[in-house]
Formats: structure tokens, sequence, C-alpha cells
């Protein structure tokens, strides 16, 4: 069953549509789902999908041209060109009288091994593809690559494509879609432990429990994900010990640059191209509390992606125990009382993307468009933070939000720390609204008590969007 990716099928459908020589460039990290979203869009059309492989350019002619001929022409099955200019022409030839599709996946591995492939790329498309009724779809998983190498100014393709498609995680809605036979706490810490990513969904079985799932996927030798994040990095990067040890650092809470530094004991200058690098394949995500963006001294990294997470808090303790094949045991005394824990920053992932969903339908007393989080000195100059930050720019408003992702009601204490947060932003901004986010509801005391510019919202909210005014 194919799930979510409505909006990209809708550009390629669109694009498809369109007469002539047409160009979508697809990116994104591995795992993320684009061959899927690929080859659900060529379903029933006349169509070409080839996946280069990490050979020579003269061996992905052979095999690429071979299994266009095979799609597009399957009486000349075996067939297959040993020059890639004749087999541009052959393509364009095929292309005067219906529409074809020709769709390249991980195109980086013909581009590095043969530099001149994307320039001879740029004349067939000049000369050849923009006479005919072509439909070009390349795709690749090297983020880095595809942005400075197909889609900048410096590429040869630059100005052809019609279109680009940068394929992100799913978001935890269409993440639920994968389990939909479990409750809501149970779907957002399936979308937490996977960060969204399509394949690691798919690996879960709602037909077994979530403790079940997680124990098979993490915490066996067998398990997809034991060994995923390190195998991912020495696909992204040549030597991973820096990688690793910068990802340890931040998912153990150091945030700051300087302090990312020393844990680390790499100098600022090496780490600020390995944080670049992780920023760019969605490991980690640059971020500064919400109102003063411009303010690069309040720049913190925080790690972004939740496998990742997830594996360096519990995996690199678990090692051992896992390798005696004592995995379970270490999942049901170490980890399975930690999970609400290790949710509380994914649900206020989850709690800001519901705020401006919602926001933007015109649901909250302001129209939010940008939504994220606040940190900095409180009323009483103590460290202090605000989990929801929603704004309306045009008129300056705000929302407020606190979220508790745990296993007990809402009460007096909670709701009394946020209103004492107020004022606490840019005096330019008003505040118009509070809202709570509560994983198990809330007691008797807060039901009676607050007023009308409180919103008092569950898990069952984000998912089905009930928000009335408590």
């Amino acid at each position: 069953m194919f799930i979510g990716r409505k909006k990209e099928l809708g550009v390629l459908e669109d694009t498809y549509k369109k007469p002539g020589f047409q160009m979508t460039v697809i990116y994104g990290r591995r795992r993320i789902g684009k061959s899927r979203l690929i080859t659900e869009f060529l379903k029933n059309k006349k169509a070409s999908y080839y996946v280069a492989s990490q050979s020579s350019l003269e061996d992905n002619v052979k095999r690429w041209s071979a299994q266009v001929i095979s799609d597009i022409i399957p009486q000349m099955a075996g067939v297959s060109f040993d020059d890639l200019e004749s087999f541009f022409t052959f393509i364009g030839n095929q292309s005067k009288e219906e529409k074809i599709i020709i769709a390249l996946d991980e195109i980086p591995y013909m581009a590095e091994v043969d530099k001149s492939f994307l320039s001879r790329l740029q004349v067939a498309v000049d000369t050849i593809f923009a006479k005919g009724n072509i439909y070009l779809i390349i795709c690749g998983s090297a983020i880095s690559f595809m942005e400075k190498e197909i889609l900048s100014e410096k590429s040869p393709l630059f100005g052809r494509r019609t279109n680009q498609i940068f394929l992100k995680p799913f978001d935890y809605l269409d993440a639920a879609e994968f389990v939909p036979k479990y409750n809501n706490e149970e779907k957002a810490i399936v979308y937490g432990v996977t960060g969204g990513v399509a394949q690691y969904l798919t690996l879960f079985d709602d037909n077994l429990t979530l403790d079940q799932n997680l124990i098979n996927n993490f915490f066996k030798t067998s398990g997809y994900l034991y060994e995923e994040p390190l195998n991912l990095l020495t696909q992204e990067f040549r030597s991973i010990n820096t990688y690793n040890t910068v990802i340890e650092v931040c998912a153990g809470g150091a945030n700051k640059v300087n302090e990312i530094a020393d844990k680390s004991h790499i100098s600022t200058a090496t780490l600020s191209y390995i944080l670049k690098g992780l920023t760019t394949i969605g490991i980690i995500s640059k971020v500064s509390p919400m109102t003063e963006k411009e303010n690069k001294k309040r720049t913190a990294y925080e790690m972004s992606d939740g496998m990742y997470r997830f594996w360096y808090r519990f995996i690199p303790s678990a090692r051992a125990a896992i390798e005696m094949n004592r995995g379970e045991v270490f999942y049901n005394n170490y980890v399975k009382d930690k999970l609400h824990s290790f949710m509380g920053s994914i649900f206020e992932q989850m709690c800001r993307y519901y705020t401006l969903s919602v926001g933007l339908k015109g649901k909250l007393k302001c129209l939010v468009t940008n939504v994220g989080s606040w940190w900095g000195a409180g009323h009483d100059h103590v460290p202090t933070d605000i989990d929801v930050v929603g704004v309306d720019d045009s008129s300056r408003k705000v929302v407020l939000g606190e979220c508790k992702f745990k296993n007990e009601v809402i009460d007096k204490e909670v709701y009394e720390a946020l209103m004492n947060r107020r004022g606490l932003l840019d005096k330019r901004y008003e505040e118009v609204e509070y809202l709570f986010f509560s994983l198990s509801g809330y007691s008797k005391w807060i039901k009676e008590n607050v007023d009308n510019n409180t919103l008092l919202l569950t898990i069952d909210d984000l998912y089905g969007e009930n928000v009335t005014n408590k």
C-alpha cells in the first residue's frame, strides 16, 4: 500500500501533463521513499526506471539502455547501447509520437565516476530531448551533491529543470497510517523512534506490540535499525569517527558550538564543517528562539532525527547485552520506562506542527504563519523555555504552548508555570492565546479555572484536530 505523498504525486502528475520536454529533480536522504514515490507515479505509463550502479559509465550506459529498451520496446529486450550519445538519440526518436518518461535514480553514481556525464546529458537535453515529448526524472540521495552539482547555477543542467522535489520525512499524521491498529500514544512513539522515515516505518508491524517491534528492530543483532546510523554515516561521509563523536555529544545534550567543540575535542573550524554536513542530511538542525531569529548569539543545534536520537540515547549502552542476545532484557529494564521521557522533545515538535496547521486554518486567535520554541532568562533570571511559540508576524500576535508527554494529568502547577512565562518574549508581540498539550488529560482544577484564552488539548486532538475552547 502506498501511503501519503499526495502533494508530491500531484507535482509529478501535473508536470507529466505538460506538452514537450519536462524535467523534475527529486532528492532527499536515504530511506526517505524517493524510489517508491517514482515507481508509484510510473504505474500505467509508458516509462522506464533505472537505478545507477557504482560502476563505470560504460557499464551504466549498457545497463541503462537495456532497461529503457526492455521497458519501452519489450520486443527488443536484450538490446543495449555502448555509446551514451547514441542512446540519447534513440530516446529522442522514441518520443516523437508518444510521451515517454525516463527516470534515472542515484544519478550521483554516474556523475561522480565520469565528470563529463552531466555536460553530455545537458547537450542531449538541449539538442535532442527538447525536441521530443520526454519527461526526464533524475533522482539522488546525496543531498549536498544534488544541491551543488544538479541544482546550483554552476551545474551544466541549471535552467533545464521544470521543478524539483526535496522529499522529507513523513509528518506524524502520515506516519500514523503505517500502524493504523495502534492507539494514538503508540502511533506517536513509532513516529518518534523512526523520525518519520518511510523505510523505518515499514518495519513496524501493528499486529505485534510496540515493545516487540522496538526489540525486533533495535535490540537484536538481526534488527534492521541496530547498525543503521553507522551504516548511513559510512555512506554519507568518508571518515565517520568525528561525525559519530559530534552526534554523541549532541545526543548527550550539548547544543552550542563552543560546548560541542569542547566535549568532542574538535576545533570550531572543523566542527562547523561537520555540523553543516549533519544538518544537510537532516540529523541535526540549527535553531534559534522564536522572535530572535536574527540574534546569532542565540543559535543552537539539536538532534532533529528521531531514529538517531533514540539510537544514540539507548543503543551504545545496550550493545553488550544485545550481542549476548539479551537485548530484550535490557529494553524491559532500561528503556521501556524511559519512552515517555524520550518522547518529550518529539512531542513538542508534533505540537508545533499541529499549532501551525490549525493556525493556518484560522482555528486559533491569530493566523499563525511560523512556529518554534523560545528559551532564555525568566523573570527571576533563571533559564527557562517555552515549548510552543506560534507567531502571526503581520499582526505581531503570538500563541504560547506547554507540552507534557507523561502518564499524569496536567495540573495547576504546570498551568501556572506557563502563565509565569508571560511577557518574556519580544514586547512587540501581543500574547493572545495559551495552548496546553497533554498525553493524559487535565485535572479538575484546570478544567474549572482556565479562561476562554486557553485551549486544553490531548493527543487525540493532535490526530483528530478537534479544537474547542474549554
